[in-house]
């Protein structure tokens, strides 16, 4: 299990599961963040930083491990997402959308297009950093969310 921070970065990282349980800014109860989810988790900040965020960077494209499910939603409205990677002490298992969950605690705050539920990315597998919005999975007709 791997989770890769990319694109327009300082350092491209790929986090393992003890990466991410070694990072600040983690979030012990994610019940107590977004109701009806289990699990603990790390903020999206902690990735950001570690991998370092080049400027002029506005949304990040959430990718799941099979590349069927991406979305692009403005970073700054998610930087305090929290990815789920652990339930019960035990990396999270796929029933639940690991090896990551993205979650957004409180979409209906975004103030930007893009960043609501839709982008609740369950096997989540890369983040990729960009210049502006870049066409989703979400964009064409016909697919959904994997929320």
């Amino acid at each position: 299990m791997s989770l890769t921070v990319a694109g327009e970065v300082e350092n491209q990282k790929s986090f393992a599961y003890a990466d991410l349980k070694s990072l600040p800014n983690q979030v012990a109860d994610v019940a107590r963040e977004v109701e009806g989810r289990q699990g603990h988790g790390v903020r999206l900040r902690s990735l950001i930083d570690a991998a370092g965020r080049k400027d002029g960077v506005t949304h990040a494209t959430l990718a799941s491990t099979d590349d069927k499910f991406t979305a692009s939603v403005p970073l700054d409205d998610i930087l305090d997402a929290v990815l789920v990677y652990e339930l019960n002490g035990e990396p999270l298992p796929a029933q639940y959308g690991g090896p990551v969950r993205f979650l957004i605690p409180d979409a209906s705050a975004c103030h930007s297009g893009g960043a609501d539920t839709c982008a609740n990315v369950k096997f989540l597998g890369r983040i990729e950093l960009t210049r502006g919005k870049v066409e989703d999975s979400r964009d064409r007709k016909g697919e959904t969310g994997h929320g």
